[in-house]
């Protein structure tokens, strides 16, 4: 087997310090794998989680400076590479990750520039800290909104080992603080619900056990702003009867402008007998107006009981059927014998 090495495909994990709050939350904190962090550089005498992470905003043709610092926890000499790059969502449950470095940046990461110290690769001491100057430079032609991406430190060293077919891959692990970037101009927050689906899972006796549903869902920023979207599921039976009632709530997520996410939503106890009718809502608090909704309609069977029903009515039919052949031909015996008795 060959070895070769290959970065998280997403910068998923970052050890799930990367979901942070609303863009103005002021307790969100650095981005921290207990190794290394990566963070905004903060100012003199400021403490080291003084801000979270990178947020500014610049018309076309600006250019904005500021400096990141990855802070080295542990007691040997790491080294890093360090880029800048693009946020996305995670397709399945829509967490935050930033792109890996094979990956060219496309929006805000290509519009960042690293100061010198980047170039090759940063080797930071034991319990220290290195300091890395960017640019933002905002284009001419960028669009109006907000462009989330981050500055990434991947260490060089590889930290373990997993097969992938007959390869052995080496894992390297990747910290980044996020970028928030806003181009002033007509801000359009947008928000959709769709693809509302259902699949069940019924007991084979029917009401024996409690059945199962998930609600499937895409949630879609159709905008070019961030959202953090408050979701609500309720479905109701026949004559209106209502089954399930989940009020809103946050599914702990920043909706990148232009990403679609798939998330579900599990129900125990649903209905096992009943015609039902779900449907998904969505809004953003920060954004009163901002509500979409969408459902789907779905018929409660129990369909193992329904099945063993059809098969013995079935069985039932085909017993009578047989029974009348059988004793058809009898019946025509008999009738002659009858007319010769007269």
């Amino acid at each position: 087997m060959r070895l070769r090495t290959l970065p998280h495909a997403l910068l998923a994990g970052l050890c799930g310090l990367l979901l942070l709050p609303a863009l103005t939350a002021p307790t969100a904190a650095a981005a921290d794998n207990g190794t290394w962090g990566v963070f905004p550089t903060p100012a003199a005498g400021a403490a080291m989680t003084d801000r979270a992470y990178f947020f500014h905003q610049g018309g076309a043709g600006d250019t904005v400076s500021d400096s990141a610092t990855i802070l080295n926890s542990s007691d040997r000499a790491l080294t890093f590479q360090v880029f800048a790059t693009d946020a996305v969502n995670t397709p399945s449950g829509g967490a935050f990750a930033l792109l890996p470095v094979e990956t060219k940046p496309k929006d805000v990461g290509a519009w960042i520039a690293l100061g010198p110290q980047a170039a090759n690769t940063v080797t930071v001491p034991p319990k220290g800290r290195a300091d890395i100057p960017f640019t933002v430079k905002v284009p001419a032609d960028a669009t109006p909104g907000d462009h989330v991406g981050g500055i990434v430190a991947l260490n060089t060293a590889v930290e373990g080992v997993r097969e992938d077919g007959k390869v052995q891959v080496g894992v390297r692990r990747s910290v980044g603080a996020r970028l928030y970037f806003r181009v002033p101009g007509p801000l359009t927050p947008g928000l959709s619900v769709e693809d509302v689906r259902v699949s069940r899972g019924a007991p084979l006796l029917p009401w024996t056990k409690a059945a199962r549903a998930t609600v499937s869902y895409a949630l879609v920023n159709r905008g070019n702003v961030v959202v953090e979207p408050e979701v609500s599921v309720s479905a109701r039976g026949l004559f209106g009867r209502r089954v399930l009632d989940r009020p809103a709530r946050g599914p702990k997520l920043v909706l990148l402008p232009g990403q679609r996410v798939e998330l579900t939503e599990p129900w125990a106890g649903a209905p096992q007998l009943d015609r039902v009718s779900v449907t998904v809502a969505a809004r953003a608090a920060a954004y009163p107006g901002l509500a979409t909704s969408s459902g789907t309609d779905f018929l409660a069977v129990p369909w193992p009981a329904a099945g063993a029903l059809l098969v013995l009515a079935g069985a039932a039919v085909a017993a009578r059927v047989l029974r009348r052949r059988r004793s058809g031909p009898r019946r025509a015996e008999r009738a002659p014998a009858l007319a010769n008795a007269r």
